[in-house]
């Protein structure tokens, strides 16, 4: 028996490959390296919903652009009681309100739900009324819009459209998993979503790049980098950022998001500083720690990506939610199309009953 499944193949699939030991991620037969800085994230889609989505329109863009728009409506619903949750439990919350299924309308929903209901989250939280969505926009430039209430520049757009592409899809890491796991009972693309959302929501998942925020501003300047790290590995506590459960490797996906950032030129200086706490952190994680390889992982430069484009921490797995929703209904359609109910067995380690005399 595997502790956490590890190393046990729960499912064959045509959409991604996570070589962990090369460092190598390959999307349906294209590595990161073509995609990311290079394709949109409605290209990705169409990467990714092929064959399973026979009925897939012509232009995903514009027909992603009229489901932004249609979810729209149900920010109306936004009261008092949500506004008080978290943003991924209100975000979670507005996408319930979806109508459930399995067709293609559906499916465009769900995609558009994360991006719209985290714009008018984040404006509602802060007495802000929400903005509707420009159907004729792209899904990148849209968010940015949506968020700030004004147009983002294009090389903003463009780092957002990186990272959407970057996360689209990973494997059958936990969300996707319990993604499958749900599709695999016939209850619906909404279903599935939401419990990849659910899943995503925890810290050893999509929760993990928040922190890293809170620690650049804790140790403040690049002099304090070596003793804070120290002083937080003497604790016992994880430091986020660095090391995967998959990748023995540098994560590929966090040089693809550094090289975003690079292209937003007034946030230099706060990645200066960030690469000094890695080059600190690295360092010291092979002098503590020098029988694991414990490298960047893709939360580290996430949240570097996602601060410069005005999210607030808080938003960080929502962003998250925003790109991986297209993989979790691209292997929603997959466990549809061939897959069995997902009924793992169990070992009983419990007490016995005792023998009547």
């Amino acid at each position: 028996m595997s502790d956490g499944l590890e190393g046990v193949v729960a499912a064959e699939t045509v959409l991604s490959q996570v070589d962990g030991a090369a460092g190598v991620l390959i999307i349906r037969g294209r590595s990161l390296d073509e995609l990311a800085g290079h394709a949109r994230y409605e290209d990705v889609v169409a990467l990714l919903f092929d064959d399973f989505y026979p009925d897939l329109p012509a232009d995903v863009p514009a027909t992603l652009g009229r489901a932004r728009a249609e979810v729209f409506a149900e920010v109306s619903a936004l009261d008092t009681g949500l506004l008080d949750r978290t943003p991924i439990e209100a975000m979670r919350a507005l996408t319930a309100r979806l109508a459930d299924g399995d067709d293609i309308a559906v499916a465009f929903r769900l995609l558009a739900a994360p991006a719209v209901f985290t714009a008018a989250v984040v404006r509602a939280q802060s007495g802000e009324a929400p903005v509707a969505p420009d159907p004729t926009l792209g899904h990148s430039a849209d968010i940015l819009r949506m968020l700030r209430g004004k147009p983002g520049s294009k090389a903003e757009a463009d780092a957002l459209d990186t990272y959407l592409v970057t996360v689209a899809d990973h494997g059958l890491n936990a969300s996707t998993f319990a993604a499958r796991v749900v599709a695999s009972t016939r209850a619906g693309l909404g279903s599935a979503v939401l419990a990849g959302i659910s899943a995503l929501k925890g810290p050893l998942h999509g929760g993990a790049p928040g922190p890293i925020i809170e620690m650049l501003d804790e140790i403040g300047e690049p002099a304090n980098a070596r003793a804070w790290i120290e002083s937080a590995l003497a604790r016992g506590d994880r430091l986020m950022g660095f090391g995967h459960r998959i990748y023995k490797v540098r994560d590929p996906r966090a040089d693809a998001l550094k090289g975003a950032v690079r292209w937003l030129d007034a946030r230099q200086g706060r990645l200066e500083f960030a690469e000094v706490v890695e080059a600190a952190a690295l360092a010291i994680l092979r002098e503590h720690k020098p029988e694991r390889s414990l490298q960047t992982n893709v939360e580290f430069y996430t949240a570097l990506l996602l601060e410069a484009l005005d999210f607030p921490p808080s938003t960080f797995t929502c962003v998250f939610a925003m790109g991986r929703v297209a993989g979790w209904l691209a292997h929603a359609r997959e466990q549809l199309a061939g897959g069995r109910l997902i009924r793992p067995a169990s070992v009983y380690v419990g007490p016995m009953p005792k023998k009547a005399a």
